[in-house]
């Protein structure tokens, strides 16, 4: 029972003694195509077909995603991650498989708990950084199939998730910084469809990303 209460409450007070901070950004995120499987769906439905996706980034609603960091003492930290990265089935997918529309465009949703490592000012006042993390999708699923009148269009927790990235940041006062980054996800999805059918697909996102910082 010691060695579980130790560590435990290391990490409960630790947070008391870090630099905590906040960041909020957005960018360019792309997807390349995925295998799409669809189980008991809609009739007329390929069951099996490859989805090319778009990622329009710039549109409402955009990419974005927000984290909160606790940094230690010695540049290592962690915490926790949401990122509303999004994808669009493009029209030969949408062709391809007979559906109306199929989008995850209200967002993957990746939220993870992230652990980060950092190099204060390796290049003059540039901080380099890497992080990973594990954690769900959260998708807004818009699957519709117009001939047979089937309708999914909800938030599902659809799968697990990881993230990876890599980036460097720049002070701009005591408290603010600048940021720019790397940021890759992968997700399975599997969910549910409004005819009782279930969708699977594997999702990979590649986004550049800019932001702001404030820490404490």
């Amino acid at each position: 029972m010691r060695l579980l209460v130790l560590p435990l409450a290391a990490m409960i007070a630790t947070p008391a003694f870090a630099e905590v901070e906040l960041s909020f950004y957005g960018g360019w995120q792309t997807a390349p195509h995925s295998g799409v499987t669809i189980d008991n769906g809609p009739a007329g439905v390929d069951p099996d077909f490859t989805a090319g996706w778009e990622g329009r980034s710039f549109e409402a609603p955009i990419h974005a995603g927000a984290r909160a960091t606790w940094w230690m003492g010695n540049n290592y930290g962690f915490g926790v991650d949401i990122n509303h990265t999004k994808v669009y089935a493009d029209d030969e997918t949408l062709e391809e498989s007979g559906l109306e529309h199929f989008e995850f465009s209200d967002g993957l949703n990746i939220l993870t708990v992230n652990g980060y490592r950092r190099w204060p000012e390796a290049f003059g006042r540039v901080t380099p950084y890497v992080g990973a993390g594990v954690g769900v999708a959260v998708p807004h699923v818009e699957v519709i199939d117009d001939e047979t009148g089937s309708r999914t269009w909800e938030y599902q927790l659809s799968g697990p998730a990881v993230a990876l990235i890599a980036g460097a940041s720049l002070p701009i006062t005591d408290r603010w910084s600048v940021f720019g980054e790397y940021k890759g996800t992968y997700s399975q999805n599997e969910v549910d469809l409004d005819d009782g059918g279930t969708l699977e697909t594997d999702v990979v996102t590649n986004a550049i990303n800019v932001g702001v910082s404030f820490s404490f």
